[in-house]
């Protein structure tokens, strides 16, 4: 019996409305704290630049892309950004809530009408195109479109409704690969 209510309570999630709550609250007390948004794809930004800079630095002072981000970085280093700490909290905070709530496994989730490698490929592809957009839309989801919705920003309006509206397109040929 006893069994059965750890696993009925490891299944429990939070709710959606207080999650979004919530995810509005920290957004506005990272506002507040830093003068700086939430946003994802900056920080990974910086961690590839630095491993760029370490493991090729000729090739990191002579392409526009590194040059560019150094100057508007200086002397400081980039994995000193707001961001790069952001992100270490949300990998370990995520990594803490799965081991408090029993879902810490490693598994790949799909389907039962596709195979475990059709859903990474999918899932690779779909990072491939998660980060190629975040650098031609300037930000993530979280930097571009929450955080600019949140100060009003026409980009950050747009960004969204570009999200929900792609998501609404193509939900037919993801739920068929899912459902």
């Amino acid at each position: 019996m006893e069994n059965n209510n750890s696993n009925s309570r490891a299944k429990k999630y939070l709710n959606p409305y207080l999650g979004g709550v919530l995810l509005g609250l920290v957004l506005l007390a990272a506002n507040f704290i830093s003068g700086r948004g939430l946003g994802a794809s900056g920080a990974l930004k910086s961690v590839v630049v630095t491993a760029t800079e370490a493991i090729a630095p000729s090739h990191s002072q002579n392409a526009g892309f590194y040059k560019e981000y150094a100057e508007e970085h200086g002397e400081e280093s980039p994995m000193k950004s707001w961001l790069v700490f952001q992100m270490t909290g949300v990998i370990v905070g995520g990594f803490l809530s799965g081991a408090l709530a029993g879902r810490l496994k490693l598994k790949v989730e799909h389907s039962p009408k596709i195979t475990s490698r059709r859903r990474l490929i999918f899932a690779i592809m779909g990072g491939i195109l998660f980060g190629f957009g975040s650098q031609l839309g300037r930000g993530c989801t979280s930097g571009s479109a929450l955080s600019g919705m949140a100060v009003l920003s026409l980009g950050g309006i747009l960004t969204m409704a570009a999200i929900f509206g792609t998501g609404y397109l193509l939900a037919w040929f993801f739920r068929k690969n899912w459902i």
